[in-house]
């Protein structure tokens, strides 16, 4: 079963070193946004240069290396879906260096009531998705290992969040209402779809994950419509405009 293919004793055919040949350093941290309007913005707003791509048959997306003060910062726009984020992640960490990620976008909303017009902090993702049991041990959830720390600077700096569970899944069309009541039972509070493997990869290289939502789109509600998603997209953006 998928379920028990995490084999940490096994020796990987491919690897990044086999494809991208010897390992680049440009920076330790990289951030990553899934909103195209968000990556214009930042790139608007920022000082960079571009450090290298990430290619495949379908697509090239460029890494850029942005200057914020002293700092030198690795940014891209993610690939949505646990798999696709997670080897962003590896491969970015082979071909810039980055060991620190900090990922940030949108998701759907099971607790509006509490996560309206704040930051979602993650603190465990259930993993109804196939990425994360390649690289972790079986088990319902994965605990999101920095949730504290984001949520002890937002708390500092006086940003509005609420920290939860959240359900990764790679089935948009599959969230059902038995198991959205089910997902709400067990405290989750959010529906997304990359942290599970994002953050077993993260564990599994020793990678650092920082990772935080804003929800938009109501997914418990009575006839499913999109409103909110503008909304949450902008209160990230405004939120890097300032």
């Amino acid at each position: 079963m998928i379920t028990d293919g995490f084999d940490p004793k096994g020796t990987a055919v491919i690897t990044p070193a086999s494809i991208f040949g010897e390992q680049k350093h440009f920076a330790e941290i990289a951030i990553g946004t899934f909103s195209s309007e968000i990556y214009r913005t930042v790139l608007h707003r920022y000082q960079h240069e571009q450090i290298g791509e990430i290619t495949a048959a379908n697509e090239t997306k460029p890494l850029h290396l942005l200057t914020v003060g002293d700092m030198k910062v690795v940014f891209y726009l993610s690939s949505i879906g646990s798999a696709l984020a997670s080897t962003d992640v590896i491969e970015i960490n082979w071909k810039t260096g980055a060991d620190k990620f900090i990922l940030f976008g949108s998701a759907g909303g099971l607790a509006p009531e509490i996560t309206t017009g704040k930051y979602v902090i993650p603190t465990e993702a259930y993993r109804d998705e196939g990425m994360s049991y390649h690289y972790a041990p079986p088990a319902d959830y994965i605990t999101i290992r920095n949730a504290d720390r984001i949520a002890q600077l937002f708390g500092n700096a006086h940003i509005p969040f609420v920290k939860g569970r959240v359900w990764t899944t790679d089935a948009l069309y599959m969230e059902t209402r038995e198991k959205v009541a089910q997902r709400k039972s067990e405290g989750c509070i959010a529906v997304e779809m990359e942290l599970a493997g994002v953050q077993a990869v993260c564990d599994y290289y020793g990678f650092e994950l920082y990772d935080l939502l804003v929800t938009g789109d109501v997914v418990d509600q009575e006839v499913y419509t999109q409103d909110g998603l503008m909304p949450q997209i902008i209160l990230l953006t405004n939120s890097i405009s300032r």
